[in-house]
Formats: structure tokens, sequence, C-alpha cells
């Protein structure tokens, strides 16, 4: 058990949500952070107030820990940004062997964001639910991403941030995982019928969850549930 208080990066998605749950089972207290930066699914931060309060409701031990949620208006980022997540465009690969889902800069901002928000508030541990396993290439998600990142806020800030990544080298199936270890049940079928990962922004109910059942955050997320469930993968059933 680490002793202190943590932000948490809280998108209302799979993995900001099991995130979540890792540091409510961690920390004395904990606040969220979440950012309205013009998403095409926007309808992400709408999730958000109905996990919070169900994690209120539902998980007894947790409720007592769980503080101020902070929503930051980062709309400057979608006008500047030019990706599939900020813009009415196709989701496609780009030259630079990137998805145009990718929007830079997005990681960057939102942890000295939250790093400042810690700061004001005292907070040391700052939590985010970046992955290299399932990243779809995202540079900044990367560990070593995040590891300067840390020594930069420290730098700049003349303080002692610890940036905790309890997803980086596990994939969707292990978050999957993960969910059921620290909630049980419970916090599983939260993530499954309340939290929004789909860049649709669709929330047609699967049993993996909500979404188009089609986009690449959908595809990583249902994958993740089939190995999660013990389930034959698509390529199982129908080998070639």
């Amino acid at each position: 058990m680490n002793e202190g208080d943590a932000i948490v990066l809280f998108s209302g998605g799979q993995d900001s949500t099991t995130c979540l749950a890792w540091a409510l089972e961690r920390f004395e207290r904990i606040e969220t952070v979440g950012f309205d930066y013009g998403q095409r699914h926007r309808i992400e931060l709408d999730t958000r107030p109905v996990i919070l309060e169900a994690v209120r409701n539902g998980f007894p031990r947790w409720a007592s820990k769980l503080g101020v949620d902070h929503m930051i208006d980062l709309s400057v980022l979608g006008q500047v940004s030019e990706t599939s997540l900020t813009r009415d465009v196709e989701i496609s690969m780009q030259q630079n062997g990137l998805p145009n889902t990718f929007v830079p800069g997005r990681n960057l901002l939102f942890m000295t964001f939250a790093a400042t928000i810690a700061y004001r508030r005292g907070a040391k541990h700052i939590v985010t639910g970046v992955c290299e396993t399932d990243f779809s290439g995202y540079p900044d998600c990367r560990d070593d991403t995040m590891k300067a990142l840390q020594l930069a806020l420290n730098l700049g800030m003349d303080t002692r941030f610890v940036i905790h990544t309890p997803l980086m080298w596990i994939d969707k199936a292990e978050t999957w995982r993960l969910s059921r270890d620290l909630g049980g049940d419970a916090l599983v079928d939260l993530i499954r019928e309340e939290s929004h990962t789909c860049y649709q922004g669709d929330r047609t109910p699967h049993e993996w969850g909500r979404g188009c059942g089609t986009c690449p955050a959908c595809d990583l997320r249902a994958k993740g549930y089939l190995r999660f469930k013990g389930e034959p993968s698509s390529e199982a059933r129908d080998p070639k």
C-alpha cells in the first residue's frame, strides 16, 4: 500500500476506469481529471460522472477515498490538430506509419495539466492508463515518454512526482483480468456497461461493452474480452 494522494487521468474509458480502481486500492485519497479537447467521441465525457457515482455507490471500501473530479477545457488542442479524433475524417494509417487517431501532444499536455493539479492539491502520485502493449503505435504512450515526462515535470516544478502506469506492459485481456482482480465481476460489469472507448462515439451494446464494433478501439477491446473469457479467437474458429 502506497501512502499519499493521487491524481488519476480519467477519460471514462476501460483503461482509465481500471487505473482508477488500481489507484483506489493503493492510495489514501484520489482525485480524477478529465479533458475536453474537442474529441469526436466526446460522449466519453458523459460516462465519467456515471462511473464515478457507480464507484461511490457500489464499492464501499473505495467510496471514502474518491474525492474531487476536475474537468479541463483543452479545446485548443482540437483546434490545432488534424486527426480523425478531432476532425470528421475516416480513420486510416498515415505515411509516417502512425494511425491518424494519434493526436500529437495530447498525452504531453494531459500529463502537464495533471501535474499542475497535483502540485496545487499536494498530491505526489499521478496515474495514467498508457500502454506499450496495446498502444496503436502512439509514441506518447511509451514507457520512455512517461519516464522523460516524470523527469521534466519534476525538474520544471521542483518536486518529486511519481508517474504510475499500471497497464504499461499488459494487453487488453490482462487489463480485463486486472479489473476483475481489483473489483470482481461488479467492476467488470461496470466497465462493460458504462465505460466508453469507441472512437466513433457509438453506444451500441455488445458482450464486451458499448461501441461501433469496427473501429480500432472496439476491435482491440472486443478481442481482449474474448481472450479474457477464454473463448477462441476468430482466427481459431476460422483457420486459414
